[in-house]
C-alpha cells in the first residue's frame, strides 16, 4: 500500500500540470448541502420502471434507449430476490467452446460450453485447449467434497468467558440440526469449528448446501443458531456479529484454499505428442518447462495456488449461467500441473477447493442464463456436482492453452489478431 518518496513527487508533478493541486484538494471536502435523493422507491411493476428511467434521464441529462429496450416484456416477479431499483439488462456477448469431453463421476460426455465475456481471444483459447483435450480422449474429473461455511464471531469480557461459552456450546450441539431443519429442505449442517482468539470466540458453521450455491441458506440457517445461543447462552457475549469475515466469503484465502468452499473438484487430461504438434504448435517439453518457470513465479508473488488464468474461465462461464460472478475471488483459488510423461506425451491437471456453484436458486432462474445451462444439461436439479466437473474441465483447456502460447511466444500475435 505504500509508495516511494521520489514517486510520490512524480504523481504530484502529474496533477499539477492538470490543475492547480490547491483547487484539487479543495473539491474533496464535503459538501453542506448534499442533494436529497428523489430517486422513485424500490417496487418491482412497469410503471415504477418508467418513472426511474424518467428520474435518470433528467438527473443525467441523457437518453436511455438500449439498457431499457425490453423493460416492458421483464416479467417483473422474476426480478425479485435478485435486483432492486431495476432499469434494465446489461447485454454481454456470448460465445462457444466445445465440444469438451468430459469423463466424470457426475458429468459424462461431450459438453458445449456457453461463455458470456468482452475480451477477444478468450473463447478463441479456451475453444483451442477444448480441441486439443478432444483429440486426446478428454478430461476425467471428480467433485471430491463440498461444504459452504459461515462464521460468526462473539466477543467476550475476557479469555475465561470465551471458554465457558465453548464449553456450553458443545453440551447444546444437538440442537443445531434441528434448527437448521426448520429453515431449510435442501440444506444440512455438516460440521462446526470452533476457533478462540483472545476474548473472541469464532464458530464456523459448514453445511452441505444441495444444488443451490448457498450463500443465503448459509446464513438464514446460520442466524437462527446464533438467536438460539444467545438467547440461551448464561454467558452472554459483549457483542456478535453474523459473519466475523473467517469463512473466506468472497475472498481468497489460505483456509478455504487448504480445507474446502463450496465444492473441490480436480481434473486431468494427457496430451499426445501428436496433438501438441498439430493442435498446439508446441512439444511437452516446452510447455513443461514455462509451467515449472510460471510456477516458481507466482510463488515469489506470495500467490494463494498457482495457476494461469481460472479467472477468465469462470468469470465469462459465471456471467452465462447466472452464478455468482462476485465468489470469482475466491473460486479462482486454485492448482494447475503440469509435466512430461510417456517420454513426449503432457499430464495437465487442475484442482479448484473453492467453486461456488449451483443450478437452483439466485441468477440461474433469469431466461438466458437457464438457456445456457440447459445447453450444458446442468439446469435444475441434481445437476450442480456435474456443473462443478464441467467447471474445472472448462479451465483445464483454458490453462493448457494459454500456457502453449506463452511457451512458444504466440501469446501477444493471439491478442494482436483476436483481442483488438
Amino acid at each position: 500500500m505504500s509508495i516511494s518518496l521520489n514517486k510520490a513527487a512524480r504523481v504530484f508533478e502529474k496533477l499539477q500540470e492538470k490543475s492547480n493541486l490547491e483547487d484539487m484538494l479543495l473539491r474533496l471536502r464535503s459538501e453542506d448541502d448534499p442533494i436529497p435523493s428523489k430517486q422513485p422507491t424500490n417496487e418491482y411493476s412497469i410503471e415504477n420502471f418508467k418513472s426511474r428511467i424518467e428520474y435518470i434521464e433528467d438527473f443525467s441529462k441523457i437518453k436511455l434507449n438500449e439498457i431499457n429496450a425490453n423493460n416492458e416484456h421483464t416479467d417483473t416477479q422474476i426480478l425479485k430476490g435478485s435486483i432492486e431499483n431495476f432499469i434494465g439488462m446489461t447485454q454481454v456477448p456470448t460465445g462457444l467452446v466445445g465440444p469438451v469431453r468430459v469423463n466424470g463421476s457426475e458429468a459424462k460426455g461431450d459438453f458445449l460450453i456457453p461463455l458470456a465475456t468482452t475480451e477477444g481471444g478468450l473463447v478463441a483459447s479456451y475453444h483451442r485447449g477444448a480441441k486439443a483435450t478432444l483429440n486426446s480422449g478428454g478430461i476425467s474429473a471428480v467433485c471430491l467434497t463440498e461444504g459452504v461455511k459461515r462464521s460468526p464471531l462473539f466477543g467476550f469480557k475476557n479469555i475465561e468467558s470465551g471458554l465457558r461459552f465453548l464449553m456450553w456450546v458443545t453440551q447444546v450441539k444437538d440442537e443445531f440440526n434441528k434448527i437448521v431443519g426448520q429453515h431449510t429442505q435442501h440444506g444440512k449442517l455438516n460440521d462446526v469449528q470452533l476457533n478462540l482468539e483472545g476474548n473472541h470466540v469464532i464458530l464456523t458453521f459448514e453445511y452441505l448446501s444441495g444444488d443451490a450455491s448457498g450463500q443465503n441458506m448459509v446464513t438464514i440457517c446460520t442466524d437462527a443458531i446464533c438467536q438460539y445461543l444467545i438467547s440461551h447462552t448464561p454467558i452472554q457475549p459483549e457483542y456478535w456479529y453474523i459473519e466475523g469475515n473467517y469463512s473466506g466469503d468472497k475472498k481468497a484465502s489460505a483456509l478455504s484454499f487448504t480445507t474446502v468452499r463450496g465444492k473441490k473438484v480436480t481434473a486431468e487430461c494427457i496430451i499426445t505428442h501428436k496433438v501438441l504438434e498439430d493442435v498446439l504448435k508446441t512439444t511437452a517439453q516446452s510447455v513443461a518447462k514455462y509451467w515449472l518457470a510460471s510456477t516458481v513465479s507466482v510463488i515469489q508473488t506470495g500467490s494463494i495456488g498457482a495457476q494461469g488464468h481460472f479467472a477468465n474461465g469462470l468469470a465469462a462461464l459465471f456471467m452465462a449461467t447466472g452464478q455468482d460472478v462476485a465468489c470469482v475471488s475466491e473460486a479462482a483459488v486454485g492448482v494447475t500441473r503440469m509435466e512430461v510423461v510417456n517420454d513426449h506425451d503432457l499430464y495437465v491437471s487442475v484442482t479448484l477447493p473453492n467453486l461456488i456453484v449451483g443450478t437452483v436458486g439466485g441468477g440461474t432462474k433469469f431466461p438466458t442464463q437457464q438457456e445456457c445451462l440447459k445447453i450444458l444439461d446442468c439446469e435444475g436439479n441434481g445437476k450442480a456436482r456435474k456443473f462443478a466437473e464441467v467447471c474445472a474441465a472448462l479451465l483445464l483447456c483454458g490453462e493448457l492453452s494459454i500456457a502453449a502460447a506463452l511457451a512458444e511466444g504466440h501469446f501477444t500475435s493471439a491478442h494482436q489478431r483476436l483481442g483488438r
